[in-house]
């Protein structure tokens, strides 16, 4: 039987992606459902392509739109968060991509692992926010996380049938960004278009941002400690130019075992959507070692990427400190974007922004919601 798929920002770098993955293997898949925020125009290329049970645009300005482009199909049509938040509690679902960007996410994924529904994560951001409750959540309601993420898809790949051996630390991969070899002095006047040049990896602006800051490794960062079960101080970070090796776990003995592929997305989704199986890919070219004969690494420098020391002060804080950090980021990401803030203008108003608003030690769904909010207001009044 073909697997039934829900995506979660199919119109995404990540939802475009697991759909091709998903074309090239369409025997064992079936889309169920799609959802966008704001790009109805692909949603609807996306619905008459692969036929879904259903679609929802966020944007509800778009609804009739795209139910009027697919008034002759038997796919219905939904527009808003909260249908979103409520399409995920489809009975026939078996898997969930959560390929939403930011906060946004964190809702529909609580929901569909209430729903029992298996979660193949992408949207980091639902980890950074509320690690805690979904690691909860995932064990009363006995689902699978399985990452999407290639770093964390990496850590995951080593541990298979390693799981009774006990991790001594795991080595998360950063490539460095666009930004790697220049100086503080430079980075002062670094624009939006520069840091959007990523040399290894093609994704969507905001995490491209979040990867020339180094954010999108603090995230990382936080959302490996929750999937693993790890304490902080065995999770080490280190900046790997080449983007070959993905990441790799050290265990008691001393071994470390490293997951290496070429700098394509599609092979982390593939393995998520048929875990515990692996397809066939016509991904060309794939890795010849002889092309790689150097592969370097180096510690990242927290001095001139403050971010990254920012997301390790807040998960040392942890209760709600990583939600302020998640939200203040989104926050300067999207003035950065639109050249209204500059590169460290983003860590100064981050790091207000954790000192500013008020910390909760052990904060429920609510707390959360309050604080993304509080948050928010904060970080636009700085700008």
């Amino acid at each position: 039987m073909k697997k039934k798929i829900a995506i979660l920002g199919s119109t995404g770098s990540i939802g475009t992606q697991t759909l091709d993955v998903i074309s090239e293997h369409n025997d064992n898949f079936e889309v169920l459902i799609l959802t966008a925020n704001n790009n109805a125009d692909l949603l609807i290329r996306q619905a008459l392509k692969f036929k879904p049970d259903s679609v929802v645009i966020a944007n509800e300005e778009k609804y009739q739109y795209v139910k009027d482009a697919l008034k002759d199909e038997d796919i219905k049509v939904f527009a808003g968060q909260d249908a979103i938040a409520q399409i995920v509690e489809t009975a026939d679902i078996d898997l969930v991509v959560a390929a939403m960007v930011g906060y946004s996410g964190l809702r529909p994924v609580i929901n569909a692992i209430k729903a029992g529904k298996n979660i193949a994560l992408a949207n980091k951001e639902t980890l950074v926010v509320a690690g805690e409750l979904i690691k909860n959540l995932i064990q009363d309601h006995k689902v699978a996380i399985l990452p999407v993420d290639s770093e964390h898809s990496a850590i995951f790949q080593c541990l298979v049938g390693e799981f009774h051996n006990p991790v001594d630390k795991i080595m998360l991969t950063a490539s460095g960004g666009p930004f790697r070899l220049l100086s503080k002095d430079d980075l002062y006047s670094v624009t939006a278009a520069q840091a959007l040049k990523h040399p290894n990896w093609d994704m969507g602006a905001k995490i491209t941002i979040d990867s020339a800051t180094l954010m999108n490794k603090g995230f990382e960062m936080i959302e490996a400690k929750w999937l693993f079960d790890l304490n902080i101080d065995q999770i080490d970070v280190v900046v790997h130019p080449q983007s070959i090796i993905h990441s790799m776990v050290q265990f008691k003995d001393g071994a470390v075992k490293a997951q290496l592929g070429m700098p394509d997305m599609k092979v982390p989704i593939a393995y998520a959507l048929s875990y515990p199986y692996r397809m066939a890919s016509n991904i060309n070219p794939k890795m010849q070692l002889g092309d790689y004969a150097n592969l370097t690494f180096e510690k990242p420098d927290m001095e001139r990427f403050p971010n990254l020391a920012l997301s390790f002060e807040a998960i040392g804080r942890g209760g709600n400190a990583p939600c302020i950090l998640n939200a203040a980021n989104e926050v300067v990401v999207d003035a950065f974007l639109k050249d209204k803030c500059s590169f460290y203008q983003m860590s100064d108003i981050i790091a207000e922004a954790l000192a500013h608003i008020g910390f909760i030690s052990e904060p429920g769904y609510e707390d959360y919601v309050n604080t993304d909010k509080l948050t928010r207001l904060f970080a636009q009044s700085k700008l």
